[in-house]
């Protein structure tokens, strides 16, 4: 796989600094039950990078110590790790929002069958991958058969209330097909609202759209296909000064794995870890706090403040 890394660092971004902490973001491992072409974690079945359980148990004492209001599971297949449901339970107690990442596929998983249930009666946030509401498109980014099971599980999770009940959260992730911004975020979602109620009966709360980001599987393909430059040129040329304001490693971090931490997701991927001295642990911030701490940007950032803007939570 080509490296992007060192393509990327010499870099214009504007610098920022963060403001105060609410989100944690942990990475709970990279082994999933898919293989998806835009995925910037290259997470598959193969990987056995996966969250201990000393690291998993510093979670909960984090988010009380730092009076955070939200935890943003991810992977991979974030409910893949032994842990998932007992630090949910956890999270769930303190009173934090929790969110999972769901890629749908997995409601379906062997062993995984009453994991909608479990969702639900934690009232745990679930943002699911959906590329498109087309089975066609779906399957050719994530894998033959994918769209039938996410369907499945969507309808599974409307069943027990998500997207519904007012309670039960249930958001959607557009991604690109290729080398190109997503469409306007607020006509994209009332075109998968009318095509998968009309279609499936399937209802959600809201739709995130989100830029592909020109690191690990992706950004390997852009290199192979020859159009790393081309992309970074798009990225770059529908900058938006307005979108510094909102992104999302402002207020929030992000953890890998092994517990060590970083700016974003993305910065994850790409091994820069977050400013400090030594390597910030996870077990650090059960006494220092990060409010005003410069952080490390390189040519990705431009990913999230293009166009309409891009995070976690969709266009800013």
């Amino acid at each position: 796989m080509h490296a992007t890394l060192p393509l990327l660092q010499a870099t214009e971004f504007p610098a920022i600094r963060r403001r105060t902490l609410t989100t944690l973001q942990v990475n709970l491992g990279y082994k999933c039950n898919q293989t998806c072409v835009h995925c910037h974690v290259n997470a598959g079945p193969k990987r056995t990078e996966m969250m201990d359980d000393e690291t998993l148990a510093l979670i909960p004492r984090v988010l009380t110590a730092r009076r955070l209001t939200t935890l943003d599971l991810t992977g991979g297949a974030p409910e893949l790790n032994e842990g998932f449901r007992d630090l949910v339970v956890a999270a769930r107690r303190l009173g934090v929002r929790v969110i999972d990442r769901c890629n749908l596929t997995i409601l379906s998983e062997p062993g995984h069958e009453d994991l909608a249930d479990f969702l639900a009666e934690h009232q745990v946030e679930v943002t699911a991958s959906l590329p498109c509401y087309s089975a066609e498109n779906v399957d050719k980014q994530r894998g033959d058969g994918v769209f039938e099971r996410s369907i499945a599980g969507l309808q599974r999770l409307n069943a027990l209330g998500y997207g519904r009940d007012g309670e039960r959260v249930l958001n959607l992730v557009y991604n690109p097909q290729g080398a190109s911004l997503p469409p306007d975020q607020v006509k994209l979602q009332a075109d998968y609202k009318r095509e998968l109620f009309e279609h499936f009966g399937i209802e959600f709360d809201a739709l995130y759209a989100i830029a592909n980001m020109p690191i690990q599987r992706f950004g390997s393909m852009l290199i192979s296909k020859g159009q790393f430059n081309d992309y970074m040129r798009l990225l770059k040329d529908s900058y938006s000064a307005a979108n510094l304001d909102g992104v999302m490693c402002r207020d929030q971090v992000s953890v890998d794995w092994q517990g060590f931490l970083y700016d974003c997701d993305f910065n994850q991927q790409l091994g820069l870890a977050l400013p400090g001295t030594g390597r910030p642990h996870l077990r650090d911030l059960l006494h220092a706090d990060l409010q005003g701490q410069p952080i490390r940007v390189a040519d990705h950032c431009y990913g999230c403040t293009a166009g309409q803007g891009s995070s976690c939570g969709g266009a800013l």
